[in-house]
């Protein structure tokens, strides 16, 4: 059996019907956190059922066409990752994952997401990896948003769940989207920069029915990050939470609507572990109401981690935003 280490302690491993009862306690641990979401809890609710509910995903793994792996944190199951889908003919399969309230804020489910996703793309040859969430489901929006995934569409009360009709988000990434393997090759790294940039600034959207959600700053860049406001005076230096949570809330209490940012050229230079890039970006929405249109450039900085490339600093400033009625 595999073991495949995630940082922190922590450990992707195959979850199979034998560890049934270490996966029912951590179901009774996850049951209020997980099964409005996914009804694992609510099919395992002793050591039979939650041995039958791996037992299909082991079916599955025989038929090549799903599979199951448990994320282990110092020892102890604390959530998953899952082929719900997967269709080697069409070159299509879907991913899902869950965690307990425990493993939270570490990036576990990202970063195991990501080791199945690649393993898709460059083992197995998929063309298209698919990410379904409820509408509601805002975490596991935030973790297709990491991914570097983009949001297909919403399929309308496509499915009942405790008597309600709810909406499905269908989210994906293509094979040709995904990072190429290899820390030192710089087209790689290129695309995983261009991944980053695009998490941050899609952060801020809140066009249509997409939730604006500036809290997956915090996973592109690095907990000691600082963020700048330039105005040609005094800068204005942020950290996460302080540059978060103004900006969240004027995106969720009708201050700033229908508004997106959009990166219309860069630049970037790679030179080892460290990397910098000077972007030109335009945005628009309506302030109060009122309309306008504004662009900018920006300057970002990244270093690599452990846990792969992170933003370290990012300064920007605006041209002189335009407005109509």
């Amino acid at each position: 059996m595999f073991t495949y280490p995630l940082g922190d302690r922590a450990q992707l491993r195959p979850l199979e019907p034998w560890q049934a009862e270490e996966f029912l306690a951590h179901m009774d641990r996850a049951r209020v956190s997980v099964d409005p979401w996914i009804p694992w809890a609510t099919f395992s609710t002793d050591p039979d059922s939650a041995r039958a509910s791996l037992q299909r995903y082991a079916d599955r793994l025989a038929q090549d066409t799903g599979r199951i792996h448990g994320i282990w944190l110092d020892g102890t199951l604390v959530g998953g990752v899952m082929f719900t889908r997967f269709d080697h003919a069409s070159g299509v399969c879907e991913i899902g994952c869950w965690l307990e309230r425990s493993g939270e804020g570490r990036g576990l489910v990202t970063r195991a997401c990501r080791v199945l996703i690649d393993w898709a793309f460059r083992q197995r040859g998929m063309h298209r990896v698919e990410w379904w969430v409820a509408a509601g489901n805002t975490r596991s929006v935030e973790t297709a948003r990491r991914l570097g995934m983009s949001r297909d569409g919403v399929l309308r009360q496509r499915f009942p769940y405790r008597g309600v009709r709810q909406d499905s988000e269908v989210w994906s990434v293509l094979s040709e989207e995904w990072p190429s393997p290899g820390e030192g090759s710089v087209p790689g790294v290129q695309a995983e920069l261009d991944r980053l940039m695009r998490v941050f600034v899609g952060a801020f959207t809140n066009t249509g029915d997409t939730r604006p959600d500036l809290g997956v700053i915090r996973d592109v860049f690095i907990p000691e990050g600082r963020i700048i406001a330039s105005a040609g005076g005094e800068p204005v230096v942020y950290d996460l939470d302080a540059f978060i949570e103004p900006r969240q809330r004027m995106l969720t209490d009708g201050t700033l609507t229908e508004f997106r940012e959009w990166e219309v050229a860069e630049r970037t230079e790679v030179f080892g572990s460290i990397a910098q890039r000077f972007s030109e970006y335009r945005k628009s929405g309506r302030h109060q109401g009122e309309w306008f249109e504004g662009a900018g450039h920006k300057t970002t900085q990244f270093v690599r981690t452990p846990a792969g490339w992170r933003m370290s600093s990012l300064a920007w400033e605006d041209e002189p935003a335009t407005t109509t009625g």
